[in-house]
């Protein structure tokens, strides 16, 4: 049977309650247009990964505390001020089935709303003198604003190798995983050794969750996401990057071709699906992911505490099975 987020949240459903109760509280603002968009922003909430990664981490190496809510409210922040940043950028106007902030306010409104959310997570740590998640999680702002500077340079030339592609998914999605899995173990007092064991984790199962993203541009309808929308915003993800490096020229220059002119006609976007399956894309990628998933877990099996470790391994196969 499918790993479900139930089975995954148990031993932590009752901390994942107060967590919500505080980030509610540390989401509001005087200014009543910030209040309203604090209250739609919460009540649109998607899967709690994050939360999750810092409260089951924490849960590890010690009882959730005060600092782990903290920690979870800190990543969750950040998280959310990317996303509403990154819908901006990227003209994005749904986010999750529903309007984009930027949609219903407009991108003045969502830029100023991203920089209140990342205040926000900076003022909770600095006021309890959490300087190690807060410095945890700044390396990882680094680490993503970097990744997503380099794919965007990169994407104009699609010239990105495998090596490369790594180097990308590593700082723009795992980096953010591997903080929560670090800022859980922090903050349950877990030794420098355990600390470093767990933001492995973290990387690990960030990039097969990206690899896991990329192959839903090779799915059917229902799997959460527009179907080929990496291939139309020229995105070159490890499918794509293996069939390219795997084909004759004249194949590989049509499907450069489709891609740099940004085509959006159907026949063009399903030939480069077709093309990327029928190369082994989707096998290569699927076994990489799998490669991931598990370094993870030998990982999390290295730390020797079964009991406690079993909600992350069932974290990781839902990582790499989820249908969205």
């Amino acid at each position: 049977m499918p790993v479900t987020l139930d089975q995954i949240k148990a031993p932590i459903s009752a901390e994942l309650e107060i967590f919500e109760r505080k980030f509610r509280e540390n989401m509001k603002s005087k200014v009543a247009l910030l209040d309203v968009i604090m209250n739609y922003i919460v009540k649109r909430k998607g899967k709690q990964m994050r939360p999750v990664l810092v409260l089951l981490s924490s849960y590890i190496f010690g009882n959730i505390n005060d600092k782990s809510y903290r920690g979870a409210a800190l990543v969750e922040l950040l998280h959310t001020a990317t996303l509403v940043h990154d819908d901006v950028v990227d003209v994005s106007y749904t986010r999750r089935g529903f309007f984009s902030i930027n949609a219903l306010w407009k991108n003045k409104i969502a830029v100023l709303v991203g920089d209140y959310l990342l205040s926000k997570g900076l003022l909770l740590a600095l006021k309890n003198k959490d300087f190690d998640l807060l410095t945890i999680l700044s390396e990882a702002v680094e680490a993503m604003s970097e990744g997503e500077l380099t794919q965007l340079e990169k994407a104009r030339r699609l010239d990105i190798n495998e090596n490369i592609y790594y180097e990308i998914i590593t700082k723009k999605t795992a980096s953010l995983f591997a903080s929560c899995c670090a800022i859980g173990a922090a903050s349950a007092l877990a030794n420098d050794e355990e600390i470093e064991k767990m933001k492995n984790f973290g990387l690990n199962a960030g990039i097969a969750f990206q690899i896991k993203d990329d192959l839903f541009d090779y799915g059917n309808d229902d799997i959460g996401k527009p179907v080929s929308i990496d291939i139309k915003e020229r995105k070159m993800t490890l499918p794509l990057i293996y069939s390219l490096n795997n084909t004759d020229y004249n194949t590989k220059r049509k499907v450069i071709r489709i891609i740099k002119n940004n085509s959006k006609d159907k026949n063009d976007i399903n030939y480069v699906v077709d093309f990327v399956i029928r190369s082994g894309g989707i096998d290569y990628s699927i076994n990489k992911m799998n490669e991931y998933k598990n370094k993870s877990i030998d990982i999390l099996n290295s730390l020797q505490i079964p009991e406690k470790t079993q909600y992350l391994n069932l974290l990781v196969n839902y990582v790499v099975e989820r249908k969205l």
